[in-house]
């Protein structure tokens, strides 16, 4: 992690766009932002037996299942990406229990291990920070206004209101 201002650590913040919620589910995007505030994103083309698409997360994240075929890497290409750039981190999600589910969905049809992990952002916080956490998530959203439901800018937002969430709390 790098720090901003040499005051606070910069996480590395990972958000997973998916086919749906609930069983039979799977990622369909990736989304990392890194300790220097860069961001990138990967769609992923649906494994084989990866069937399950719900078009009300369709309407939420704007991703066509046509769009993974035509657009998006394999279940190998991109669990090696996410090993080669994120190996021996530590990376944290808001939504953690579905985001490391979905992830290991990812791995498991890559056939290979996973060697960074994900924790809660939860693990970051204070208790100040915690208390502080509504309103800094409206402050970002509000100055951001970007495009929500796509992996790479929710992990951005979610990295930007962590440090808003710690300014705030001081």
């Amino acid at each position: 992690m790098t720090t901003v201002g040499f005051r606070f650590a910069v996480p590395i913040t990972i958000d997973v766009e998916a086919s749906g919620f609930g069983r039979g589910s799977y990622p369909i995007e990736v989304g990392l932002a890194f300790s220097d505030e860069e961001t990138e994103s990967h769609l992923i083309r649906p494994a084989a037996g990866w069937d399950h698409w719900d078009p009300a997360a369709e309407a939420v994240h704007g991703i066509s299942r046509e769009q993974l075929f035509r657009e998006g890497a394999s279940v190998v290409e991109v669990a090696a990406l996410l090993n080669a750039r994120l190996a021996g981190n530590r990376v944290y999600s808001d939504a953690w229990s579905f985001d490391t589910s979905w992830v290991a969905r990812l791995f498991d049809a890559a056939g290979f291990s996973q060697h960074f992990r994900i924790d809660t952002i939860r693990s970051l916080l204070s208790e100040d920070e915690v208390m502080c956490w509504q309103e800094a998530r409206r402050q970002v959203e509000a100055e951001t206004g970007g495009i929500r439901h796509r992996a790479a800018s929710d992990a951005r937002l979610l990295q930007r209101t962590i440090l808003r969430a710690r300014e705030l709390a001081r």
